[in-house]
């Protein structure tokens, strides 16, 4: 009996692929080989399939297919950092950045940062993808998708090339498309496809604490980071409205619950901006985090358009994390990058919409 429904390869676990080649017919070996292709290698197409005769490729045609996402823009900065804009099969867009750290290791890493949602339900006033609103989720096979596209395109520059850590801090809340996310976690990391670490992959949230302890439950290997921005209620129910839903009290509680499960420590973001920046807000969150195990990124905000949000000056950001490090918080300010091509979240989706906005209304 033929699945009537085609399955999508690229969001196919490899036992998913090889109960439905079984069931129309197919060996299990040829499962195996059409997830290799399709997961490590990135193929678009049945042809490309060296090892698959004709019969069985159209066979396999009308039990899966393959859906290669498009690339509409791509640019990249100066520090190395590549921004990619692909389109998705229905027309929408996505955001997927690329960041290169040789310098920091003893091998090269290539860290990716991919979307999970098309645009965000949040609503963060200081992010270009909550400002655009919430359009959809994305399926599994769109989130590996990313990581496929980037990696067959690198590998036409190197072949050597791979990527080599998986940041979910795109477009989207990673935690409100929790099953989608994790089965995309479970491909990527399968030793017949991109072979990419649980470890070496973390997923950050605005703050969904139901999610977090279900994350410690599903898969501790998995890193965690949580957009803070915040240490008082009032503040982060205006920057990060999730916090109406989950005030702080229930997402520390949450993340300790995820430290303690995993022994794994949770870094919290903070954006620093001129209306946070003060000293005051650093020493509470001193105590906030005081015994836990934790460590804060601190982030220059990038300039959105349409947000009122502004940059805090350098001076600023070092006297915060000065106040951390004397609290003996661990502590980093993050490195920026990409500043020339929008690499913020959303924010090369933005200027291309806009700049289609603009050409309809001279046309």
């Amino acid at each position: 009996m033929l699945i009537m429904e085609k399955l999508d390869c690229r969001g196919c676990l490899e036992g998913e692929m090889r109960a439905a080649c079984l069931e129309n017919g197919l060996k299990k070996f040829r499962a195996n080989q059409v997830f290799n292709w399709v997961n490590a290698r990135g193929v678009h197409h049945w042809d490309e399939m060296k090892n698959i005769g004709k019969q069985d490729s159209e066979r396999l045609d009308r039990v899966f297919f393959i859906q290669p996402l498009t690339v509409l823009k791509a640019q990249r900065s100066a520090d190395g950092t590549r921004k990619f804009l692909f389109r998705l099969a229905d027309g929408e867009s996505i955001e997927t950045v690329l960041m290169d750290y040789d310098h920091l290791t003893s091998r090269d890493r290539h860290t990716l940062c991919v979307s999970t949602q098309v645009g965000c339900p949040v609503g963060c006033p200081f992010c270009a993808t909550g400002m655009d609103g919430f359009r959809r989720n994305l399926t599994a096979g769109e989130i590996t998708g990313q990581v496929l596209e980037i990696s067959r395109l690198l590998q036409q520059e190197d072949p050597k090339f791979t990527v080599t850590n998986i940041v979910f801090m795109g477009m989207g809340e990673p935690f409100l498309n929790y099953d989608a996310v994790m089965k995309a976690i479970r491909i990527l990391n399968s030793e017949n496809g991109q072979n990419i670490g649980m470890r070496r992959m973390t997923i950050s949230t605005s703050g969904v604490a139901p999610k977090i302890i279900q994350l410690a439950q599903d898969n501790p290997q998995v890193g965690l980071a949580v957009s803070l921005h915040s240490v008082r209620n009032e503040v982060r129910d205006t920057l990060v409205p999730i916090n109406r839903r989950y005030p702080l009290q229930e997402l520390l509680e949450a993340c300790r619950y995820y430290s303690d499960q995993t022994n794994r420590r949770v870094t919290f973001e903070f954006a620093l901006h001129q209306q946070n920046v003060s000293k005051e807000e650093a020493e509470k969150l001193v105590v906030l985090l005081k015994g836990m195990l934790a460590h804060v990124n601190l982030i220059p905000i990038n300039p959105v358009i349409g947000s009122d949000v502004q940059k805090a000056g350098k001076e600023r950001l070092t006297m915060f994390k000065r106040v951390l490090e004397a609290g003996k918080i661990p502590v980093s300010i993050r490195e920026e990058k990409g500043l020339d091509i929008d690499a913020a979240c959303g924010q090369l989706r933005q200027r291309l919409e806009c700049e289609e906005y603009a050409s309809l209304k001279q046309s």
